[in-house]
């Protein structure tokens, strides 16, 4: 019998929370880049330190989730938790970068913004993400699972279903990947 699968590993999690950050960037900015200027093109940006800031930042939130909701503490508390977290994530990611000349972000034209790398205007945005990022991508990406039996080429791998076994008998919900 083959030995159960196994969770994803912290670099696994940190990949799909990166690639999950950068995408969101993408769209935000095409979104915005839509109700500001109504650009139809809708033209998303980012900058690849997007990837080590949100990967890094969500995997934090992860564990801060973990540690939360083991002491019981309210989802809405959680989240203002994260937004707090986010807004010291930011700036500090913001700081070190501009010490290099590399921050993407520049929030100088906001009415709220501290030195142009946070600003106030975005604290209902960022805890709306720290909802869906909990309740959708952190949750969901903790369930996955996977079956390091597993080689390309399994006859359960062939088409159509017949050979495909039941996940305890070495087959997977998807191949390679189970969601408990």
């Amino acid at each position: 019998m083959a030995p159960p699968p196994v969770p994803l590993t912290v670099l696994s999690r940190w990949y799909l929370y990166a690639i999950h950050g950068y995408f969101c960037e993408v769209m935000f900015t095409a979104a915005w880049e839509f109700v500001v200027n109504r650009n139809w093109k809708f033209p998303g940006v980012t900058s690849v330190w997007a990837l080590l800031i949100y990967g890094t930042c969500i995997l934090i939130v992860e564990h801060m989730y973990l540690a939360l909701r083991a002491r019981r503490c309210p989802m809405l508390l959680r989240c203002l938790i994260y937004t707090l977290w986010t807004f010291v994530w930011e700036f500090g990611t913001g700081l070190l970068l501009t010490q290099f000349d590399a921050c993407p972000w520049d929030y100088s034209h906001f009415q709220y913004n501290f030195m142009g790398l946070i600003t106030a205007e975005y604290a209902l945005p960022w805890f709306c993400a720290s909802l869906m990022t909990e309740r959708l991508v952190i949750r969901n990406t903790l369930r996955l699972r996977m079956d390091r039996d597993r080689v390309e080429g399994d006859p359960a791998d062939a088409g159509g279903g017949g050979g495909r076994r039941e996940w305890g008998e070495q087959g997977g919900a998807n191949g390679y990947l189970k969601v408990d």
